[in-house]
């Protein structure tokens, strides 16, 4: 037998080329132009909002709806906003601020706690009171004012503060969102741990769960106080007097002196750039609030995105 035969060399693999037009692919543009539709729809009314109080009432109506109209006509504006009704524009934000911020501590103090409760401990009735919740938190707001109103009338709490915040701290949707939370982002290993080392429930709640919690406290107490901050129908039936009124009723108080909107207007006759000037000043502090605490909503919505 040949003892000289040598093995075949390997065979080298020709790498195979595509062609060019398959390799280079177009981005495809619908997402693109879905998104600009998009921010036109919610960008133009605001931008349209913010020139409507530099113009007056004639340019309103008559010129470009997104040309600028003056500073003089805006500091017109301000000095007639500021004038109704002796300031009442900034005692109505006032009344917003103290109406949300004390419901919001409430919120706070009582919906996280709950939502650790039905999430991470096991006691008697916890699935009912979970579905009770859920179901609470389905039904629209205005369906609670009359039963409210009928139970705040027989408290005598009917035109004060209390009859605005104790209804504003109830607020099922941040007891969910706790609840989702500590379900999903929480490890129970690090409760076990702590129950190990001698805290009791109340301390692992204290010392583990809610420093870990920051996130989703910040996204509830955001969700609480644009709720709040925005109801218009249950101040509108608990409140009797206008000073009393938080801003978005009080917008309510300018509509129906605008002639345009209410031919039977009488007093003071608030021209329209004047109403545009204050539905700003109303939705300025949500503005702020959110673009304070924008990194902690992102990070309270992309909580429970992984399981740990």
């Amino acid at each position: 037998m040949p003892t000289d035969l040598k093995p075949a060399p390997a065979r080298v693999p020709v790498p195979v080329r595509t062609p060019a037009h398959r390799r280079r692919r177009l981005p495809n543009p619908v997402p693109g132009v879905v998104l600009a539709l998009f921010a036109l729809f919610f960008v133009l009314p605001v931008l349209w909002l913010v020139l409507a109080a530099t113009k007056t009432d004639d340019q309103l109506v008559h010129g470009h709806p997104l040309s600028f109209g003056s500073w003089a006509d805006l500091r017109a504006n301000w000095n007639a906003l500021t004038a109704y009704q002796g300031n009442a524009i900034f005692e109505w934000l006032g009344n917003s601020a103290l109406y949300s911020s004390f419901a919001l501590v409430i919120t706070l103090c009582v919906a996280v706690p709950a939502g650790y409760a039905l999430a991470k401990t096991e006691f008697r009735g916890r699935r009912a009171l979970l579905v009770t919740t859920l179901v609470v938190m389905l039904m629209p707001n205005a369906t609670l004012v009359v039963p409210l109103f009928l139970e705040l009338n027989t408290a005598h709490l009917i035109g004060t503060m209390w009859s605005i915040v104790l209804p504003y701290a109830f607020y099922p949707f941040g007891v969910y969102l706790a609840y989702i939370y500590f379900t999903t982002a929480l490890p129970g290993e690090l409760l076990d741990a702590a129950r190990l080392d001698g805290c009791s429930e109340f301390g692992a709640f204290r010392r583990v769960a809610l420093p870990l919690a920051t996130p989703v406290v910040a996204l509830v107490g955001f969700f609480s106080f644009v709720a709040n901050w925005t109801n218009y129908f249950l101040p509108y039936v608990m409140l009797p007097e206008s000073d009393q009124f938080p801003v978005q009723v009080g917008l309510g108080t300018l509509l129906n002196d605008v002639p345009q909107f209410n031919p039977t207007a009488a007093g003071l006759a608030v021209q329209r750039p004047v109403l545009a000037l204050a539905t700003l000043l109303a939705i300025t502090p949500v503005l702020v609030v959110f673009l304070f605490s924008q990194r902690f909503l992102v990070a309270g919505m992309l909580a429970g995105a992984t399981k740990h």
